[in-house]
């Protein structure tokens, strides 16, 4: 995710339990010029362990070497992105826009596996648009050429995010007897039932989290015990969220520049507070400045005010 999972994201991510993360996704062009942004997004660090580098491109040599200079960071895998629908990205016939050139994702997907010794995962979608959902073939050729997981988002390219995300087809593709190798969900996981009950009812090896992620890194905690207790965890109080609002922060400005770190995080701060009540002016004040100590002060005046509120209260036990 495009200025998401960042180190500083992935730090928190970690922090909660997620058992398997990703870079942002990589111009494959934009590495192999040495593009200062897209170099930057290699750097990995051994607590994120095991990690991924997430790579897309719609030009098989440059997907190569940009795979081969990827290897040099040391990632656990290489991902191929196959599922972005940005329009400014699947035009040019990468992401999504892969979905409309078969032979080419396959040849790439072969020749990538071919250049690297490590393993090679792909993500994708079901399909361009809603005539043309070839996910549970498309699989198939993807498994013979070496990968060693699919992760499925359910949606087609032409929904972009819109409506439900479809498992079916998911759970089609992992119910194929020709199926050896995992396959992970992908789609509207926004809470620890939903998570079970997408393992349940299509049996996923694994599911990945995105968007329902954003200010709520405590998700991945949230899942694994209720799939190892059945119990939900109460949301983290006013004050837990200040403190790892605070942590993030921090983090952030290690790795960027200050007002480069201010802006990227502000989706999260308005997200880790959100549902708080009257807090419209406060948010404003939060999300337009600059100034790092300000921020800081606003985030401890948030403390003080709701410390002990939570958003969504409900029985358990939360620890950070």
């Amino acid at each position: 995710m495009e200025d998401i999972t960042d180190p500083s994201f992935r730090y928190v991510c970690k922090m909660f339990g997620a058992d398997f993360m990703f870079t942002e996704f990589i111009s494959s062009d934009g590495l192999i010029r040495d593009g200062k942004s897209s170099v930057k997004k290699l750097d990995l660090f051994d607590y994120e362990r095991p990690i991924g580098i997430q790579l897309y491109g719609h030009n098989i040599d440059s997907m190569v070497d940009a795979a081969i200079r990827a290897c040099e960071a040391n990632p656990d895998i290489i991902d191929l992105n196959f599922g972005c629908p940005v329009r400014k990205i699947a035009a040019r016939g990468a992401g999504a826009g892969m979905l409309q050139n078969i032979p080419l994702m396959i040849e790439m997907t072969s020749a990538i596996i071919k250049a690297v010794n490590i393993p090679v995962t792909v993500k994708t979608r079901l399909g361009w648009d809603e005539n043309s959902k070839i996910i549970v073939e498309l699989a198939e050729r993807l498994q013979d050429t070496g990968i060693a997981a699919l992760t499925i988002h359910g949606r087609t390219r032409a929904q972009f995010y819109r409506g439900e995300a479809d498992w079916t087809l998911i759970g089609e593709v992992k119910n194929n007897p020709g199926t050896k190798i995992p396959i992970i969900g992908n789609g509207d996981v926004n809470g620890p039932e939903k998570a079970k009950m997408m393992f349940d009812r299509y049996g996923v090896d694994a599911i990945m989290i995105g968007r329902a992620t954003f200010g709520r890194p405590w998700i991945f905690r949230e899942i694994r015990h209720y799939l190892d207790t059945g119990l939900i965890l109460p949301e983290p109080t006013v004050d837990e969220k200040a403190d790892l609002a605070l942590l993030h922060l921090d983090k952030s400005l290690e790795h960027k520049e200050g007002k480069a770190a201010i802006l990227e995080m502000r989706r999260h701060l308005s997200s880790y507070f959100k549902g708080l009540p009257d807090f419209k002016e406060t948010r404003l004040r939060l999300l337009t400045s600059l100034d790092v100590d300000e921020i800081k002060r606003i985030i401890e005046e948030i403390r003080d005010k709701w410390g002990v509120y939570r958003s969504h209260d409900s029985a358990g036990i939360y620890g950070i």
